[in-house]
Parts: structure tokens; C-alpha cells; sequence
């Protein structure tokens, strides 16, 4: 392909190992030193930097300063959501690392995907918000509807703030483990935020597991999936 995008180019720079694995620790939503990345890719920090250096470069890392401090993130949410899709291909093709651990079941069945809700949990919210008409689905996006905006203020989102942003409300986000659809967007956030602050889940340090206690599991799905 002679014009438009360079897929070749943000091929290569995802496609490196070290890179990838940065990448995807980054997939947690949280912010991390070049030390710590270093660590996640296996090679040393000078050689980490090198790396840093190629993905800021091409808008797919932000830093931030704190103190004497360099932390590095995804750059926005479109970053977060190709690599959760190129990981769903990647399971579909079955292009899967080698080692698994007993987390893999609670990352499949609850994790954070950059700032939202993932895995078993977060396709069953999408799910019930459009069993119940709360989000419909417009062009193949998900869009709230009135309703849902109503649904939203009362289980205590504050949709003035999430429409104020400039990134979209909803989004969909292609789970790489369940295959199917989770949301995405600012209400993705939001809805991941409110389940935490109510102390149905919490987020396990160091990994991109998010943990529903049974009373919050109860409630999330009494919540928003009403059973037929």
C-alpha cells in the first residue's frame, strides 16, 4: 500500500516483544516508571528507554513528571482499544503465550481494560444495558438512551462531568477473552469507577484483575443484567 495509514509502521512498533509487553502492562489503566516497564519486558532500563522513546514518538505512550519522576501510559483510549482487539485476534488465531497461572480464570471472568470494565462481568453489563434498552446500538456503536441517561444519574453518575469530556460517552470495545462486546467510552469509565467507589470491586495491585466481591457481584448483576 502506497498511500494512506502506515499500518507497517505501527505494526513493527506494537510487533516488537519488549514493546508488546510494555504495552500491555500498561493495559491496567495505571501509570509506570521505565524501571518497572523494564522489568515487564524483560530487558534492561537503558535499553527500555530506547524503547519508550520510539512509542512516544509515535503517540502511542504519554509521559507524565512527578517530582524526579518519569511515568508512562497508553496515550488514550484508542490505543487501549486496538490492543485489546489485537489480542482477541491473537486468542482467535491461537496465538497465545505459553505459561498461564491461576489468575488467567479471574482475569478472563473480571479485569480492567485501560479504565473500563472487561472479561465475563463487563459483557454481561453490555449485555443487560441493552436487554434493557438502557443502550442501543447505532452503526454498530453503542449510544445511551434517554432512558439509560436517567438510569445512569440515579445509580449515581455524574453525566454532566462525562459529557463534558471530549472523548465519546460510549464506546464498544471488542473483548479478547469472552470474544464478545464490552463498553468502552466515558460511561465505561464511569460505571468501572461507581462499582469501586460502592465497594462491590476492587482492583488487585500489580494486575490488571478487578475483584467483585460476592454482595457487589449480586448487586451489579441485579443491577443492570435482569435475568428473562
Amino acid at each position: 500500500m502506497k498511500e494512506g495509514p502506515d499500518i507497517a509502521q505501527l505494526g513493527a512498533l506494537i510487533g516488537d516483544p519488549a514493546r508488546a509487553n510494555m504495552l500491555t502492562a500498561l493495559m491496567a489503566g495505571g501509570a509506570l516508571t521505565a524501571s518497572e516497564l523494564a522489568a515487564e519486558a524483560g530487558v534492561t532500563v537503558q535499553t527500555a528507554s530506547s524503547h519508550l522513546k520510539k512509542l512516544e514518538a509515535a503517540d502511542l505512550l504519554i509521559q507524565r513528571k512527578q517530582g524526579r519522576h518519569r511515568y508512562f501510559a497508553l496515550a488514550d483510549d484508542d490505543v487501549g482499544a486496538l490492543l485489546e482487539t489485537m489480542m482477541g485476534l491473537a486468542a482467535r488465531r491461537g496465538l497465545t503465550r505459553t505459561r498461564t497461572g491461576p489468575k488467567d480464570p479471574a482475569l478472563r471472568k473480571a479485569r480492567v481494560c485501560y479504565n473500563h470494565l472487561a472479561g465475563e462481568l463487563g459483557v454481561a453489563l453490555y449485555d443487560g444495558l441493552m436487554a434493557s434498552e438502557l443502550l442501543a446500538e447505532i452503526d454498530g456503536e453503542p449510544v445511551l438512551t434517554p432512558a439509560g441517561h436517567l438510569r445512569m444519574e440515579g445509580f449515581g453518575i455524574d453525566m454532566v462531568a462525562l459529557e463534558a469530556q471530549r472523548r465519546p460517552l460510549c464506546r464498544s470495545c471488542l473483548d479478547w477473552s469472552a470474544r464478545r462486546t464490552h463498553l468502552a467510552g466515558s460511561l465505561g469509565q464511569g460505571l468501572l469507577s461507581r462499582f469501586e467507589s460502592l465497594g462491590w470491586a476492587s482492583r488487585e495491585p500489580a494486575s490488571r484483575v478487578v475483584q467483585f466481591t460476592a454482595h457487589g457481584e449480586t448487586e451489579l448483576l441485579a443491577a443492570f443484567c435482569p435475568q428473562e
